[in-house]
């Protein structure tokens, strides 16, 4: 999940590489590949080397047939998704392309220039009373001048950059100036602006050493990326989503790949990292994998929905909407938790989750009273202290520990026992969790031998239920990056926005990061775009505005934003091709999308 800080210090680019495309002309694009006067001279990018002609050259191939050439080993008969004179085409003209199976052809190519950025001082606060002692990025203008002051008194020369809201976004309130900036020092060298941010510490200002190819401003900065096309006329395989061995637990996405001998395999939805927002490995947001619910929507963010063999997935914004009903018997002695007389008055509860930590929603989006609210706010955990939470066999884990009461249900939905919380899912069974007055709900109608119905149902924006069957996968993200084929970002519906965080939606969105994204083109081919990030002189990523207008000019009618910083993986025929951006390697993650080949 992206952060605001860069992880790597800029290294020496390979002088063999080939010239770049323009950096964007406007905040928040993308352009396409701008052709050079000579052939551009091979590059490795990932693990795998193409030849790479000239700009321009591909795409006259493409119109005449001829791409199959480029295609190292590939039979004359094989495709790659391209029709003449489409988006894709014209975009990734003279990219490095590698087909991986008729209709599934990756391509891989920089947008930018990643060695185009500096390193800079950005000064985050001052000691003082005068709204100038906060340690934000960024602030209103009037605090932005009294922070800069402050540095001229510490001797440097500050100065205050206005950052604006990009075009692509749409909600409420988020057009013209998101906020100003100050910043000292323009150097090549991480620890040479380190050695300008000395004396301004010195002096009582809290700063941070940053790289300028990171800000998502033009003339500054690139990325290398993969844009993996799937053309479901040609493709005979599937595409699908796997939580790995568990629910619960995290594993790499080449893992995951291998146990299922998938063709490619990308990172997908959000997921719980720490054991103190919830149960590692879960999904954070919804998550329907083969038919069943896993996990609850964060309440109306968009959703990957794949159908059948997931070959033309479509995007909705979701809502969960589960309950637990009790049997209309009367009165029987000895069955409640507590061995007390009990009434089964056909009372019905909300449930308000699955397969997480009751009392605990990560990214909010809950139902229930949930605090400090009900709508999506990434990276935030709400609470609730009054919650029933369902456990299925998939969780994989013992249910956690901890306050209130459990109820085991055997496969045909009846009360087979209580227990304190902590223990096993029931083979073909679930379990039922209550704290505070969800625990007193089970108590009163819970009764050994009788049924709790359970019900679920995921609806789209207007209240349509998924009719899911077993084939059905659904992953969550946001934000949902475009709409009938513009780009349109809403940061604060998507919980972007942070009343208690100004500079959340600047620092994780408007700012460059490693991404992972999905849309559907006009054709109904896939688009997965991996976009490497964190390194600095090496690969800054994209912001979500940047991602937003490149899938625009791939042609996208419909796209959202994955998971992305250090989770952002994509593994072909088992290898990692990209370079995730932890220190470690490749992050575990709680999820994957697999392209599987034809049975």
């Amino acid at each position: 999940m992206p952060d605001s800080t860069p992880s790597s210090t800029p290294s020496t680019t390979d002088p063999s590489a080939p010239t770049v495309p323009a950096v964007p002309s406007a905040p928040g694009a993308v352009s396409a590949p701008a052709a050079p006067s000579a052939p551009a001279a091979p590059r490795r990018l990932g693990t795998w080397a193409r030849r790479r002609p000239r700009r321009g050259l591909l795409a006259a191939l493409v119109a005449a047939g001829a791409v199959v050439g480029l295609l190292p080993g590939a039979p004359a008969t094989a495709t790659t998704g391209l029709t003449p004179h489409d988006p894709v085409a014209e975009y990734l003209a003279g990219w490095d392309v590698r087909r991986v199976a008729d209709g599934v052809t990756v391509y891989s190519g920089t947008v930018g220039d990643p060695t185009s950025g500096s390193w800079t001082v950005t000064v985050l606060g001052a000691a003082g009373g005068d709204g100038a002692g906060t340690a934000l990025r960024l602030r209103g203008r009037a605090e932005a001048e009294r922070l800069a002051e402050r540095v001229r008194q510490a001797g440097a020369a500050p100065r205050v950059e206005r950052v604006d809201w990009p075009g692509a976004a749409v909600g409420e309130g988020e057009e013209g100036a998101y906020g100003w900036r100050v910043r000292v020092g323009s150097a090549a060298g991480q620890a040479e602006a380190a050695a300008l941010a000395a004396p301004l510490r010195a002096a009582g200002l809290t700063t941070a050493v940053e790289w300028t190819g990171a800000d998502a401003e033009p003339g500054s900065g690139g990325a290398d990326l993969w844009v993996t096309v799937i053309d479901p006329d040609a493709f005979t395989g599937e595409i699908t989503a796997d939580p790995g061995a568990a629910v619960a637990g995290r594993e790499t996405v080449a893992a995951i790949a291998a146990r299922r001998d998938a063709l490619l395999a990308v990172n997908a939805g959000y997921f719980v990292m720490e054991e103190r927002d919830g149960i590692p490995g879960a999904a954070a947001g919804i998550a329907v994998y083969d038919g069943r619910v896993q996990q609850a929507a964060t309440d109306g963010r968009v959703a990957l929905v794949l159908d059948g063999d997931g070959l033309r997935p479509r995007l909705a914004e979701l809502s969960t909407e589960l309950t637990v009903t009790a049997p209309r018997v009367g009165p029987r002695e000895g069955h409640g938790a507590a061995g007390h007389g009990a009434t089964g008055d056909g009372a019905t509860r909300e449930v308000d989750g699955v397969n997480r930590r009751p009392g605990l929603v990560r990214n909010c989006g809950g139902v229930g009273g949930d605090a400090p609210t009900e709508s999506p706010r990434h990276d935030v955990t709400c609470t609730d202290a009054d919650e029933i939470v369902a456990y299925t066999p998939e969780l994989g884990a013992d249910t956690p520990a901890g306050e209130g009461v459990e109820v085991l249900l055997d496969a045909r939905s009846r009360v087979t026992g209580f227990r304190a919380p902590g223990g096993p899912v029931p083979a073909g069974g679930r379990v039922l969790r209550g704290i505070g007055e969800g625990a007193d709900w089970l108590n009163r109608y819970a009764r050994v031998g009788d049924p709790l119905r359970i019900r679920e149902r995921v609806v789209d924006e207007r209240g349509r239920p998924l009719a899911l069957d077993a084939a059905d996968d659904v992953v969550g993200g946001g934000p949902r990056l475009v709409e009938n084929g513009r780009a349109a970002i809403d940061f604060a519906a998507d919980g972007l926005v942070h009343p208690d965080n100004s500079d959340f939606a600047y620092t994780w969105g408007i700012k460059r990061h490693s991404r992972q994204l999905v849309g559907v083109d006009a054709a109904g081919r896939v688009l997965l775009v991996t976009a490497d990030g964190r390194r600095p002189g090496v690969s800054d990523g994209l912001g979500l505005a940047e991602a937003a207008e490149l899938l625009v000019d791939l042609g996208a009618e419909q796209a959202m934003n994955l998971d992305g910083g250090g989770s952002v993986t994509l593994a072909v025929d088992g290898e990692v091709v990209n370079a995730p951006s932890d220190a470690a390697g490749p992050r575990a993650v709680g999820d994957a999308l697999l392209v599987l080949p034809g049975r």
